[in-house]
């Protein structure tokens, strides 16, 4: 500051300079994009024509898993969510939860109730036990979504985006309020591959436009970097969006997002483990990690801008 308490020219545009660092610093929270005047704005929004309400039928049989090709049979068909779910949706879960009891607010975190792990005690093996357990935490600023303390509400421009910084118990609840599950890791992959052995949703190889990846150059990265930001569920469907043609790259069932965007929790717990596992990798991995049978685990309060997850029934 000058002596006169007005800033000089070099001091204003380091604080432009400084905010647009600290914006850029946060690409693993969400990022922030910014107005020539340094101010934060919203993303651009682009409408998909995919309706996140979809569900697709995945039928009963034979596919082949993993690397290596593995025979297994899904004894029943079941149904998946065209999309991930959005920020919007769980919202609007949020506030009937809220008023429902079935979660509640602690400082400053959403809870919910779980009954627990049986717990074999094994090396490493953490103990999951009945009682409340993480879905959100509010303070995280890469949270898309609001509290003002009666009501939750959507980030402007990030409604269509796929709900993030949600933990395992927080996808399983939101699935439960509704009589749906988190799909198993098995009726996921077979959901993201069908019953050949490609190895990407689409096929058998991966563009730059496929998916949401890291350098993946799409209208977010152009604003934020190479990591990019989420996009909206059902991106890459064959639009041009600011002039970024897509591929329309949806797995054999027609579910958008399964490789791309953001890690998706599945549902399986599995004997003497208290970690649960994602698939489908994210907005900041490599293509390699987009393969359908890439597989990722943390513990379940993990909670990040690159997870989110679709529900089964």
């Amino acid at each position: 500051m000058t002596g006169g308490g007005r800033r000089t020219k070099d001091e204003g545009r380091k604080t432009v300079l400084l905010v647009a660092l600290l914006c850029l610093s946060a690409l693993g929270l969400g990022g922030c994009v910014m107005a020539a005047s340094g101010a934060p704005v919203a993303p651009a929004t682009f409408d998909t024509g995919v309706n996140p309400d979809a569900w697709a039928t995945v039928p009963a049989g034979e596919f082949l898993s993993g690397q290596h090709e593995e025979k297994v049979i899904v004894s029943q068909p079941y149904e998946v969510m065209v999309t991930d779910v959005t920020n919007a949706r769980y919202a609007r879960y949020l506030n009937a939860a809220l008023t429902k009891g079935t979660i509640k607010l602690a400082g400053d975190q959403v809870v919910g109730y779980y009954g627990g792990d049986v717990f074999h005690g094994h090396k490493h093996e953490e103990k999951i036990e009945a009682g409340d357990w993480l879905h959100i935490p509010l303070k995280d600023p890469s949270l898309r979504l609001t509290f003002d303390g009666k009501a939750f509400a959507v980030k402007p421009g990030y409604e269509a985006h796929p709900m993030t910084v949600v933990t395992w118990f927080g996808a399983t609840a939101y699935c439960d309020f509704y009589g749906w599950r988190l799909p198993s890791e098995t009726e996921w992959e077979k959901a993201a591959r069908g019953t050949d052995n490609r190895p990407f949703p689409w096929g058998d190889e991966i563009a730059r436009n496929s998916a949401n990846f890291y350098s993946s150059r799409d209208p977010f990265e152009k604003l934020i970097g190479s990591q990019g930001d989420t996009t909206p569920v059902g991106f890459y469907n064959g639009k041009t969006y600011d002039g970024y043609q897509t591929l329309d790259s949806p797995s054999p069932y027609g579910l958008y997002d399964m490789a791309g965007n953001v890690w998706q929790w599945t549902s399986d717990v599995y004997e003497g483990v208290h970690y649960r596992y994602l698939r489908g990798g994210s907005k900041g991995d490599y293509g390699y990690s987009l393969r359908v049978w890439t597989r990722n685990s943390v513990t379940p309060v993990y909670a990040s801008p690159s997870v989110g997850f679709r529900c089964a029934r």
